[in-house]
């Protein structure tokens, strides 16, 4: 019944990426008909990660008290609400408002996913399950232009937000058919199958209140560098789902055809990474140790990926430009298992809060990625100068990953 869970949870990833990358595709006709310049395109882009980040640990505070069932049911229908209603935006202000409050919807998604992992899966298939959790949400990620492009041929770019938001609610409406907070509440789950998920387990705990709770998270040594950590994988990745169309179509000069891959093909290439990246984990941590096997292989993973985004500003061929981009995109997810476990690692029972508190670290780079595009382009006139930024923010979390000792829990 656990990879049943892990079924779902793979299900809202998908939608997930799905419902944030299409906006991205949809860029050049939201601007043509709401006659939208590039800044206010960014900002409404940062809009959605700003109120992301703003939600993200309250919402995910939520979960540990109240259980994933119910948060992620509300979580899921609201966002879905209003990725229909973004349809309905008739200029620069109202989108802006839909994509804010669509934000706060889907603020918690993830930390709740990591918190249902953390009750439902034994900590020696963390790794794995992770990765195939990113891999799901990678993989619509990749396919969400090419799916766009063909809708567009048969409805314009309001039609497709609503169909993708009914997506959303169909899933809310089984999960909470379906799912329970705990193993042992589900009927479906046997005695063995219990016993496997809860050996090693933490139990859950009080949630202690005020503020002596926060200054234990935010105080802690791990905390400051897992969020550090974090930001520059969704610096990255918010490139890629805002800017990163147009940024091929304009420095490359790629058709539509070439287009429509080479914008996917980042988060294609990621699905890979986010397999292997949980299998590295898991399995350097099995012969080397905790330490190694989520440091030593997030570090390593986050400077490949730092050489590569670098060198794509440098060279001067398209194609190989747009495949160093999506390999340094690609290896910058490989870091995704080992980082989410390390929320696990040192979360205990608090780990929703603890991957929130990541989590939101990391949607500071998404609010400032598009943003800082739009500013270095402006200033330069070249778009390399955003690579290099990135390239810069990889290595940067290279460094902070041999800060972070997975051994030392923050709570418990």
């Amino acid at each position: 019944m656990r990879y049943l869970v892990v079924a779902f949870c793979l299900g809202l990833a998908m939608v997930t990426y799905l419902d944030r990358a299409c906006i991205g595709t949809l860029a050049p006709q939201i601007m043509a008909d709401l006659r939208l310049s590039k800044e206010q395109m960014s900002a409404i882009y940062s809009a959605f990660a700003l109120a992301y980040a703003l939600f993200e640990i309250p919402t995910a505070w939520w979960a540990d008290r109240r259980g994933t069932r119910l948060v992620l049911t509300r979580i899921v229908v609201w966002w879905s609400a209003f990725t229909m209603l973004t349809a309905a935006a008739w200029n620069f202000g109202a989108m802006l408002v839909t994509r804010f409050l669509f934000g706060a919807g889907e603020a918690g998604a993830w930390p709740s996913a990591a918190r249902t992992f953390s009750r439902w899966i034994p900590q020696t298939e963390r790794g794995r399950i992770q990765g195939v959790f990113f891999s799901g949400a990678h993989l619509a990620g990749g396919v969400t232009p090419m799916i766009v492009l063909a809708l567009l041929q048969v409805i314009n770019w309001r039609a497709v937000f609503v169909v993708f938001g009914l997506l959303g609610v169909a899933w809310a409406i089984a999960w909470h058919r379906w799912f329970r907070d705990e193993p042992a509440d589900h009927p479906a789950v046997n005695a063995a199958e219990k016993k496997l998920i809860e050996a090693g387990r933490s139990p859950a705990a009080d949630h202690p209140q005020g503020w002596a709770y926060w200054r234990r998270l935010f105080g802690h040594r791990n905390t400051l560098p897992l969020c550090l950590m974090y930001l520059p994988n969704s610096f990255g990745f918010y490139f890629c789902i805002t800017w990163l169309p147009t940024f091929l179509k304009e420095k490359h000069g790629f058709d539509s055809v070439a287009l429509g891959f080479f914008a996917g093909l980042p988060l294609l290439l990621s699905v890979g990474g986010d397999l292997l990246g949980g299998i590295a984990t898991d399995t350097v941590t099995k012969h080397f140790g905790l330490r190694l096997g989520r440091a030593g292989v997030g570090g390593l993973a986050y400077a490949v990926a730092g050489a590569a985004m670098i060198l794509a500003g440098v060279v001067t061929h398209a194609v190989l430009a747009a495949w160093l981009v999506a390999v340094a995109v690609g290896a910058s997810m490989f870091i995704l298992a080992a980082a989410w476990s390390t929320c696990l690692d040192i979360g205990g029972s608090h780990a929703g809060v603890v991957s929130a508190a990541m989590n939101t670290a990391g949607q500071v780079g998404s609010i400032g990625s598009p943003l800082l595009v739009t500013f270095l382009l402006g200033q330069t006139g070249n778009w390399n100068a955003a690579l290099f930024v990135i390239g810069g923010l990889y290595a940067m979390g290279a460094v902070c990953w041999a800060l972070i000792n997975p051994h030392e829990r923050i709570f418990d």
